[in-house]
């Protein structure tokens, strides 16, 4: 009886050494989907309490930018910000990716807070982006 009970314990010790959850599938991976309101206009939502701050008192106003320049920069951006995400690197800071298609008119109020989001992870966690201009990584 003995020699069984140790049997069945070196039997199971196998199984207990699986992972209990399955892997994510790429369906589920989680991304940042911009999307339009009710007028038509496409919408960016920030969950950060601090980017509303950010956004009124450290960021350039609007005026200072154009959509082009705005549409170039982010291209750029999301791309940056995608290849950290697939690669893991800065998992702390970056926790989904960016659907972002540059063909699509967003309009410039869009393309200006997506702009910012990216100088407010720079301004508050120092994350070094390549495609943010000096004045806006640094302020």
């Amino acid at each position: 009886m003995k020699n069984l009970i140790i049997l069945l314990f070196f039997a199971c010790i196998p199984f207990s050494c699986f992972s209990q959850n399955s892997p994510r599938k790429d369906e589920e991976k989680s991304e940042m989907k911009p999307s339009k309101n009710e007028d038509g206009e496409w919408e960016l939502t920030v969950i950060d309490t601090q980017f509303d701050y950010f956004l009124n008192a450290v960021a350039k106003p609007i005026s200072q930018y154009s959509e082009s320049y705005l549409k170039t920069k982010n291209t750029f951006l999301v791309t940056e910000w995608n290849s950290y995400y697939n690669s893991g690197k800065y998992r702390n800071i970056i926790e989904s990716g960016i659907d972002y298609d540059p063909r699509e008119n967003y309009g410039i109020k869009f393309e200006y807070k997506l702009y910012q989001v990216f100088a407010y992870v720079s301004w508050k966690y120092g994350l070094k982006m390549s495609g943010l201009s000096g004045s806006d990584a640094v302020r």
